[in-house]
């Protein structure tokens, strides 16, 4: 292996050379570092004498004990340190490698960034705690810009992306959530038995209209041009109002599921309207054809805590 460090007339020196170099201060003999590296006496000599010829100059004073030189001596802690630096360097290319080293940039729905990427990068930073992350929520097209202007390697948006423009994004995991109709257990349409859609025309007080898709699907349209409250609120605005006994509307499930498990949001069938759901999916431009290791973990560990929640994981 050959480090490029040149001096006017091109002589280099080896990794060998500072190896043998090094090796010899520590045994204290020539051939005590010969013996140590695996090597005749004459190829230790030979490297070292090439050393010399590229620092200009002796680095031991041979004879009955080998000592180092002045120059030696001021070259040492150079050597051994060119030497640690390379040894580093190894040792983080293997880590990357491997997935626990290196650096995860992940795009992600604020509606996701909680209740799924929470969990899962708990147990990504667990396992590869040096791995340097980068996350950012925002809304589907904040992140697909974004994904587009290469700050993401990853980013989890709503898919199919309707925007024949960017057929460049490619699903890594596809997944599906199912939507619900939710209300406070104070809500007059808290009938766990079901209620009918003319109910929640009549009775939301007011319909909250979520914005949990790139398009709202037709029959939620419908709804809000009908009711006869309708509050077209951002998804966080809309969990606060029904916990707080105000409104009803659809909401993914899972983003919902503490409520569900605490009480403080019912989940209501619909009896007559076919169930909903929202696709999203983790996507990357096609053009980059190569994932990093912590990528290719971190999309293995997501597909897991979908599945944990129920989610269609389609890998």
């Amino acid at each position: 292996m050959i480090i490029a460090i040149e001096k006017p007339d091109n002589r280099t020196m080896d990794v060998d050379q500072l190896i043998a170099f090094e090796r010899i201060v520590r045994e204290g003999s020539f051939s005590k570092a010969a013996w140590a590296l695996g090597i005749a006496q004459p190829s230790i000599s030979a490297r070292v004498a090439g050393l010399e010829n590229t620092v200009g100059g002796a680095l031991f004073t041979r004879g009955r004990k080998v000592r180092l030189t002045a120059r030696g001596t001021s070259f040492l802690p150079y050597a051994r340190k060119a030497l640690a630096t390379l040894q580093d360097g190894l040792e983080a290319a293997r880590l990357a490698q491997n997935g626990e080293r290196g650096l995860l940039r992940i795009g992600v729905l604020r509606s996701l960034s909680g209740g799924l990427l929470g969990p899962v990068m708990l147990e990504f930073q667990q396992q590869f705690p040096e791995v340097e992350c980068q996350i950012r929520e925002g809304d589907h097209w904040n992140l697909v810009e974004w994904l587009c202007d290469g700050l993401f390697d990853m980013a989890l948006i709503c898919f199919p992306c309707v925007d024949p423009l960017l057929a460049d994004i490619t699903p890594v995991l596809q997944l599906q959530e199912n939507m619900v109709f939710v209300v406070s257990p104070q809500h007059r349409l808290a009938q766990p038995a079901g209620i009918t859609q003319a109910e929640i025309l009549s009775h939301s007080n007011p319909f909250l209209l979520l914005r949990w898709w790139q398009n709202t699907p037709f029959e939620i349209e419908l709804l809000a041009t009908q009711a006869k409250a309708t509050l077209d609120v951002p998804n966080e605005t809309g969990r606060y109002l029904v916990t707080h006994g105000q409104g009803a509307g659809f909401f993914s499930k899972p983003t919902i599921a503490s409520e569900l498990a605490n009480g403080t949001m019912l989940e209501i069938p619909v009896l007559d309207m076919p169930s909903i759901q929202r696709k999203t999916a983790l996507v990357h431009l096609t053009r980059h054809k190569e994932h990093s290791a912590a990528a290719k973990n971190f999309a293995l560990l997501l597909e897991r805590q979908a599945k944990k929640q129920g989610l269609i994981a389609i890998l």
